[in-house]
């Protein structure tokens, strides 16, 4: 390839080795282009997902919209962000060498990754697909009869927002018919995500879990609050228990759901985000006044969680997920959206699968159903070192793989 090479470092992967595309460094949607920002956030949703690769100037492994794009299978290149404004014109992103060519006509090969290694789907256990829309449902369900084998989709709600075009913040700040409205939009997206699915699957939806720093993207009218770390501020089941618009925008979603699904409502399942203890679990159920027929699970993302696992079990947690990503971060104080500390955000580190190991154990002994979130480069290790969970999470197009050569 002729032309300029800016070397970086690939976020995320991709089905095939090289990318080839326009330079898109507008925040509006560009099919098959190659999306360029100084970082990466809610607000550029549709561009993203529009892109076929995207350049960003900071941002870290596993930020959320980093994992966005590794569900989707968009390679991400990471370069020095001075390095963005020579990003014009027609470029070739080389995931090989972990750089991108600028350059006009170039004529890149498409090669797709062979997804070859060492575990299989039947290592996985029960096997759960974590998704970003209901595209994500028929790349799975679409490869063929082990399809079934994945019985469980996951979906976080902040990004079924974004798919669907909803301002959640805008719309439970407006008032009783605004949060009800929300809450029938969530159930009219969530009723074809029942209908992609295969008999034997379901789908967990991830309560709200809206940083501010992301929330102010993609809010007009209501008040975002400006947090110092929005990590650690107000957001997960901090805020649920501070919002009784949302609770009543969830009871308008569950309804809707039961009128027009009847028992397959039950497919559509509720899981607790950014938990701490047994005490914040009991009281987000009552406060949210969940009818007692309707399961609850909790992410376990917190080391404090990890520690409580015993009696987030024995409080009626129907599951449990255990978020790795978020894990790394605090167990090691290493910002997973901050390049500058890569190095120390170490998704093997032992004090991490100490408390993955604790995790498992505890659900174990509880007899409360666990699922391990894995990148699809630590499954191996992970499978070698952590005691055997009941299933593994992983992004779609990582998934994708490991069903269709089973």
């Amino acid at each position: 390839m002729n032309g300029r090479r800016i070397q970086g470092s690939l976020l995320t992967g991709g089905i095939q080795s090289e990318v080839r595309g326009t330079c898109n460094r507008t925040r509006r949607p560009l099919d098959g282009s190659i999306l360029v920002a100084p970082s990466l956030h809610a607000g550029l949703y549709d561009a993203i997902v529009a892109a076929a690769a995207v350049v960003c100037g900071s941002g870290g492994l596993t930020g959320h919209m980093q994992s966005l794009c590794r569900g989707r299978g968009i390679p991400v290149l990471r370069v020095d962000e001075a390095d963005l404004a020579d990003l014009v014109g027609e470029a070739v992103l080389d995931l090989d060498s972990e750089s991108i060519v600028v350059e006009s006509g170039a004529a890149a090969g498409s090669d797709p990754g062979s997804g070859a290694g060492s575990p299989s789907l039947d290592d996985l256990g029960s096997a759960c697909a974590v998704i970003a829309d209901m595209q994500d449902i028929r790349t799975i369900n679409s490869c063929g009869p082990n399809a079934k084998r994945v019985d469980c989709f996951f979906i976080r709600e902040e990004f079924l927002c974004l798919a669907a075009a909803l301002s959640p913040l805008d719309a439970l700040e407006g008032g009783p018919a605004d949060a009800e409205a929300y809450g029938r939009a969530l159930a009219d997206r969530l009723c074809g995500f029942v209908e992609a699915l295969l008999p034997g699957q379901r789908l967990v939806l991830r309560l709200l879990d809206l940083r501010s720093d992301h929330a102010a993207s993609v809010t007009e009218l209501a008040p975002v609050a400006v947090e110092p770390n929005p990590e650690l501020g107000l957001h997960g089941a901090r805020w649920l228990l501070g919002s009784t618009a949302y609770r009543n925008a969830l009871h308008a979603m569950l309804g809707s759901l039961r009128e027009r699904l009847g028992e397959d409502a039950g497919l559509v399942q509720l899981s607790v985000p950014f938990l701490n203890d047994a005490r914040e679990f009991a009281r987000l159920r009552a406060h949210l006044e969940l009818p007692a027929e309707v399961p609850l699970s909790a992410f376990i993302e917190t080391p404090a969680a990890v520690h409580a696992t015993a009696e987030i079990c024995a409080a009626g947690a129907s599951e449990l997920f255990v978020g790795v990503k978020d894990l790394v971060q605090f167990y090691l104080a290493a910002d997973r959206g901050n390049h500058l500390v890569a190095e120390s955000y170490q998704t093997r580190h032992p004090a991490v699968l100490d408390g993955v190991r604790r995790v498992v154990e505890s659900a174990r002994a509880a007899g409360t159903p666990v699922r391990v979130f894995s990148l699809g480069t630590d499954l191996a290790h992970y499978l070698a070192h952590v005691p055997t969970p009941d299933g593994y999470m992983m992004c779609t197009a990582e998934l994708r793989p490991l069903v269709l050569r089973s």
